[in-house]
This record gives structure tokens, C-alpha cells and sequence, in this order.
């Protein structure tokens, strides 16, 4: 069902965001007690950007969007929505969607309550009539393809339908951003790729902004158009998918993506040289000489049985070929086997070389 029938803006064909700047958020701070949740983050996002908050438990992440949602308020800092400074006000009056990690549905409600709910509750002068929040909810249930659960309470429909009935819920005011806090993580596996899947589409499809939390790496690089990396209360890096991975901004950025194996070494005239035996040094071009820090995904160290200064520890086979885990010296390296080597057995004695590898000073 087409987005312009729920009252949203379609995007450009293209998919390109358009230009503006749909949330904004400058020098927010946000204390608990003696630990710093944000330390004076700046983020702004383009009207119909999907973006993606990623980095560890205890980043803050949620934080920042529960600041965005209304239900937490910075000590300091900007917090514009559509141009219009919202730092101060509460949630109900933001407009803004939120879907939760565990879908915080009304369990004595149907599926069509649920939906409505949002809408019943707006002050009287902007409540739309009952028909028209029973034509609403029913196009909502369409788009999110369970028109066929109305009746049903969420007892009785599976976790992914449930997190459908959330979103429908969330959109039903029609917010101009679409928050979403970790949607995916109460789901298995299988379900949760194919509902991230959809709601990119239906995200591009309606050309809302959206924001989600997530710690799902794989999840951010598939859904995002940029992600932005955090650490500590900070944005570490806000950039596409791509170019996090390509160039990360610092170690942390660096080792945080892509499962990337750490190599202490040594940097001299442009060359990284490595601590570990028998690994040739790489170029290292703008480090200055001193100690590194090397960051090399699996992908990039390549094990083979030409050669002696590594052992295989385990072996596992998945669609991209055989991934291998070597003992080099004191350290075990998460690496791919050759193409010329089939069949590697754990305790086979290996060659191992690392290909490339980002390097930054220690």
C-alpha cells in the first residue's frame, strides 16, 4: 500500500535522503549521578535517512534516544526535531514514534486497539473521527501485512507479529521520526533478518526518518544509510556503512567493526612490522614511527599449508569458505584457509600471513 495514503512523503526515487536536516542534536550532556551517559554528542540527520545508533552495552545509545523520544531530558544541549527545539518537552507532545525492543503492547488489548490506541488519545481537537481511525488502523495492518489479526490479543500472534503491531502502532500518528530500540533483539535469528529486511523497505517505501539502536553489527551495515559508532557517551565515527569499514576513525572504530583481529607492532618509515613470528610488515602509510596498532578482519590473514609459523585450532565451514582459528606465537587469529588448501585438520601446522590490516598509532 502506498505511503502518501497514510498522510507520509514519499522518497525520491533514488533513495537518496532529502536535504535538510530532520533531527539535530548539539552538545547534549546527560549525567547519572557520577557517570557520564553523553558527553557533549553532536548528530544530525537528513530528513528520510535511516540511521543506525551502534556500539556496546553502556555507549550510550538508548540513552540518546530515549532524549530523542521525550522520555529522558539532557543536562545541556540542542534538541531540534524539524527545525523546532524539543529538549524540553515531553513526549506527548513530540509526535514522535518509538517501537520497543519487547514491544510494550497492551495485553488486554486486540491487535486493532493496540494500533488505535495513539490515536484516541490525541486532545479531542485533533482525535480523528471513529471512522477514520478504523480506516487508519485497517490500512496500517495492511502495510505491515497482518490485516488478518485485528481481533487477536497479543497472546496469541508470534513475537514477529507482534513487533509489526508495535510499528503499525508507532506509525499510526503519523510522527516525522521513527524511533526504534534494539526492534529485533527479542527475535531468532531467522525472523529477525527477514523483518529487518521488510522494514527497510517500508521505511524507504513511506520516507519518514528513522533512527534504531542496535548492537547487531550485521544489522546496521544491511538497514543503515550511515551509522553512527558509539563509545563511552560519544559518537566515535557517523558515516555510511562503507566507510566505517573502509576507513574507521580510530582504534576503537577499528576494532569494535567486522570482528577484526588486534596485532601489536612496531611502525618504521611507513612499515608496520609485527611482533608475532614470521609476519611479513605492511605499509602504514601517515602513522608516525612508534608502537601500532593493527586491526585485520578474517578476511585479510590468510592461512595455508605452505609454511610453519602458525597452528589451526579449530576449523569451521560457512558460505563464504573455510574459516580457521590460528595459534601465531602467544596469540589465535580468526583467519580464512586458502583456496588451495580444502581440508585443514585442528594441530596441522600452517602458514600464515595477514594481507592487509588498518594501522593506527598506539
Amino acid at each position: 500500500m502506498p505511503g502518501p495514503a497514510l498522510g507520509f512523503t514519499q522518497q525520491p526515487e533514488s533513495g537518496a535522503p532529502r536535504r535538510g536536516v530532520a533531527v539535530e542534536v548539539s552538545g547534549l550532556t546527560r549525567q547519572f549521578g557520577a557517570a557520564a551517559a553523553l558527553c557533549a554528542v553532536d548528530l544530525a540527520v537528513a530528513p528520510g535517512e535511516f540511521v543506525a545508533l551502534l556500539g556496546p552495552s553502556g555507549s550510550g545509545k538508548t540513552t540518546l534516544l530515549r532524549i530523542l523520544a521525550g522520555l529522558d531530558f539532557p543536562d545541556s544541549g540542542v534538541v531540534r526535531i524539524g527545525g523546532r527545539d524539543v529538549a524540553s518537552v515531553p513526549a506527548r507532545q513530540r509526535g514522535v514514534g518509538f517501537v520497543f525492543q519487547h514491544y510494550a503492547l497492551f495485553r488486554h488489548m486486540n491487535v486493532f486497539d493496540n494500533v488505535a490506541f495513539g490515536l484516541r488519545m490525541l486532545p479531542r481537537a485533533r482525535r480523528p473521527s471513529q471512522a477514520a481511525i478504523r480506516e487508519r488502523v485497517r490500512r496500517l495492518l495492511a502495510l505491515v501485512q497482518i490485516p488478518e489479526l485485528e481481533r487477536r490479543y497479543p497472546g496469541q500472534i508470534s513475537g514477529g507479529q507482534q513487533q509489526r503491531v508495535a510499528l503499525a502502532r508507532a506509525l499510526a500518528i503519523e510522527p516525522p521520526l521513527l524511533l526504534l530500540d534494539e526492534p529485533f533483539g527479542a527475535l531468532d535469528a531467522q525472523v529477525r533478518k527477514g523483518l529487518r529486511r521488510w522494514l527497510r523497505a517500508l521505511h524507504d517505501q513511506l520516507g519518514i526518518t528513522s533512527l534504531f539502536v542496535t548492537h547487531d553489527q550485521d544489522e546496521a551495515m544491511e538497514m543503515a544509510d550511515r551509522i553512527a559508532v558509539m563509545r563511552d557517551g560519544r559518537v566515535a565515527q557517523f558515516d555510511t556503512p562503507a566507510a566505517v569499514l573502509a576507513r574507521p576513525a580510530d582504534p576503537f572504530v577499528a576494532g569494535f567493526l567486522g570482528d577484526a583481529n588486534r596485532l601489536e607492532c612496531a611502525v618504521a618509515g611507513g612499515m608496520a612490522r609485527f611482533a608475532l613470528p614470521g609476519l611479513s610488515p605492511l605499509p602504514a602509510p601517515g602513522v608516525p614511527d612508534g608502537p601500532g596498532l593493527a586491526f585485520a578482519r578474517p578476511v585479510e590473514v590468510l592461512a595455508s599449508p605452505a609454511g610453519s609459523n602458525g597452528r589451526v585450532v579449530t576449523v569451521r565451514p560457512d558460505a563464504r569458505g573455510l574459516r580457521v582459528v590460528v595459534a601465531v606465537g602467544p596469540a589465535e587469529l580468526e583467519a580464512v584457509a586458502a583456496s588451495d588448501w580444502p581440508a585443514p585438520q585442528r594441530g596441522a601446522a600452517c602458514g600464515v600471513q595477514v594481507v592487509s590490516a588498518q594501522v593506527f598509532a598506539a
